[in-house]
C-alpha cells in the first residue's frame, strides 16, 4: 500500500500536465470534450516515460495511479466497500528452463518452436484442419492447421475448441513473433484461481509440417522443460459515482490499462490506441458525468490490469466485483477508439457481439453512432475485458473504431499515430447516449442464445 500512495502521488502531478478538471455548466447545456484535453491524457499514458505499460507492472500501477488522480481530482470516490481506488491480484507467470520438444510418433522433430505455451504437456492424435472458415475447426487434442485463414483468428478459434496444441507451418510471420516477444509466451494465471485450459501454438519447419500433414492420425506430443515461476501484481483502478435512486442499478465503463510494455530489443509498445485511447475516454465520460446533475443510476469507472496477457483484471473482477454483479445493468468497454475503420461510415463506431443483446438496438435509438459487429468471425466480443463479464452474466459489449488497424500490436502504435479529431469525437457521441441509458429505467438483456456460457 505504501508503494501505490507514492505512486499516486507522482501520477497526481502528471495528472496536471492534462489539465484540471473542466468547470461544471449549466445544468441544460450540452457537455462538449475538449480535444486538448483528450491529447494530453492521451500523450501522457503513450508517453515513453510509461515504458508501454506492460502487464502486471510497475508502469500498469503508474497508470493506474494516474488514472486513480484524475478520478479523484474529479470528484469520484472508492466504490462502496472499497478502502481506495485500487484493486490488485497476483499474477503467476512461469519460466521454461530450457527448450520445449514435439515428439512425432515417438521421434523428436529437429526445430519445431514453441510459440504459446500450455500448463503442462499435451498431446494426441494428429488432425488436419484445412478449411478457411475457422468454425468448422473440429474439437480435437491436436490440429494441424493448413487453412489459408489469419493464423490469428485459428488461434483464437482454436482456443475457443479447447485444442490442446495447435501446429503451424513455421514462416517469416511467427519467426518474427518469437523474436518479438523474447521467446516462448508461457501461460500465466491469476493466484488463486482455476487454470483452465490454455490452447498451445508450436511450429514445425516446412519440410517436417508437410510430412505431419500428410499423415493425419499420428501421435504428436509436446514435452515441456522445467519451469521456475515469477509472481507480478496486477492492478484495477475503480472510480464511483453515487446515482440518485439506490435502487436503479449500476452501469460499468471500463477500458485496459496495460499494453505490452518494452521488447526484448528495448522497443517501446506505447499501445496509444491499445488501450490508452480507451482509458482516455472512460476518463473523459468520467468528466462529463462529473460535470452536471448526478445520474440516478450510479456509474463504475474501471482501467483493468493485465488484459494483454489473459483479462486477468477484467476476470479478477468479475470474482469480485465492487456492487454486486446482479447490480450492474450494463458494461461498456472502450477498445481502440483512436483510429477508424475506413469500411464504416464517417464518425462510425462498431459494437462487438451486437446480435447478442438488446444493448446495441436502444444505445442507436437514442444517438450512439454504433454500427452492427463489423467481422463476428473475428470473435472481437470474446477478445476484450466485457469476456468475463459477460460469461458471470453481465450484458457487456466492447465499443471499438477499427480493431485490425495497421498498427495493432506495433511499435507504430504511438500518441502521433491517433486520429485526435475521430477519437474526439467518438467520445463525444456516447456522451448523450450514456447519459440516457444511466438516467433511465431500461435494463439490456440478452437476445436468445446470446448470452455465453460460464
Amino acid at each position: 500500500m505504501r508503494e501505490f500512495r507514492t505512486l499516486f502521488g507522482l501520477a497526481a502531478a502528471a495528472a496536471l500536465l492534462a489539465g484540471s478538471a473542466q468547470a461544471a455548466p449549466a445544468k441544460s447545456a450540452p457537455w462538449t470534450v475538449r480535444r486538448e484535453q483528450v491529447a494530453a491524457e492521451a500523450r501522457f499514458l503513450a508517453s515513453d516515460a510509461l515504458q508501454g505499460r506492460g502487464s502486471a507492472t510497475r508502469d500498469e500501477a503508474i497508470a493506474a495511479a494516474y488514472v486513480a488522480s484524475q478520478f479523484e481530482s474529479l470528484g469520484l470516490t472508492p466504490a462502496p466497500g472499497q478502502a481506495g481506488f485500487f484493486q490488485t491480484a497476483k499474477v503467476i507467470k512461469p519460466r521454461l528452463q530450457g527448450e520445449a520438444k514435439v515428439r512425432i510418433d515417438g521421434v523428436e522433430v529437429a526445430g519445431a518452436q514453441l510459440l504459446i505455451g500450455p500448463m503442462g504437456d499435451v498431446g494426441g492424435k494428429a488432425v488436419v484442419f484445412a478449411a478457411d472458415d475457422v468454425m468448422t475447426m473440429p474439437a480435437a487434442d491436436v490440429v494441424i492447421s493448413t487453412s489459408k485463414a489469419s493464423p490469428l483468428v485459428v488461434g483464437q478459434t482454436a482456443m475457443s475448441k479447447q485444442v490442446k496444441l495447435l501446429i503451424l507451418k513455421e514462416s517469416f510471420l511467427t519467426k518474427g513473433l518469437y523474436a518479438a516477444q523474447g521467446g516462448t509466451d508461457m501461460a500465466s494465471y491469476l493466484e488463486g484461481q482455476p487454470q483452465g485450459v490454455r490452447t498451445a501454438v508450436a511450429t514445425l519447419p516446412a519440410e517436417a509440417f508437410e510430412r505431419l500433414a500428410a499423415h493425419p492420425g499420428a501421435s504428436v506430443e509436446l514435452k515441456l522443460p522445467p519451469m521456475t515461476q515469477e509472481t507480478a501484481t496486477t492492478t484495477n483502478v475503480i472510480g464511483y459515482l453515487k446515482g440518485r435512486d439506490p435502487k436503479a442499478g449500476t452501469l460499468l465503463i471500463s477500458a485496459h490499462l496495460d499494453h505490452l510494455g518494452v521488447r526484448p530489443n528495448g522497443t517501446i509498445m506505447h499501445g496509444a490506441n491499445d488501450d490508452a485511447s480507451g482509458v482516455v475516454a472512460v476518463i473523459e465520460l468520467a468528466r462529463a458525468f462529473t460535470g452536471g446533475k448526478p445520474p440516478k443510476r450510479s456509474i463504475l469507472f474501471i482501467g483493468y490490469g493485465s488484459e494483454e496477457i489473459g483479462k486477468y483484471g477484467s476476470t479478477w473482477f468479475a470474482a469480485h466485483p465492487a456492487v454486486p454483479l446482479a447490480d450492474i445493468v450494463a458494461n461498456i468497454e472502450f477498445e481502440m477508439i483512436g483510429q477508424q475503420d475506413p469500411k464504416l461510415p464517417k464518425g462510425a463506431l462498431f459494437l462487438t457481439g451486437s446480435e447478442r443483446s438488446t444493448l446495441w438496438a436502444a444505445l442507436k435509438a437514442h444517438g450512439a453512432p454504433v454500427t452492427a459487429d463489423s467481422d463476428p468471425a473475428q470473435h472481437y466480443f470474446e477478445r476484450s475485458d466485457n469476456w468475463p463479464l459477460a460469461q458471470a452474466g453481465v450484458v457487456a459489449h466492447t465499443i471499438a473504431g477499427w480493431t485490425t488497424t495497421p498498427t495493432y500490436h506495433q511499435a507504430s502504435d504511438t500518441f502521433e499515430s491517433l486520429d485526435l479529431p475521430f477519437m474526439t469525437g467518438a467520445i463525444q457521441s456516447m456522451v448523450a447516449p450514456l447519459r440516457w441509458l444511466a438516467d433511465s429505467d431500461f435494463r439490456p438483456v440478452w437476445a436468445a442464445g446470446g448470452r455465453p456460457p460460464p
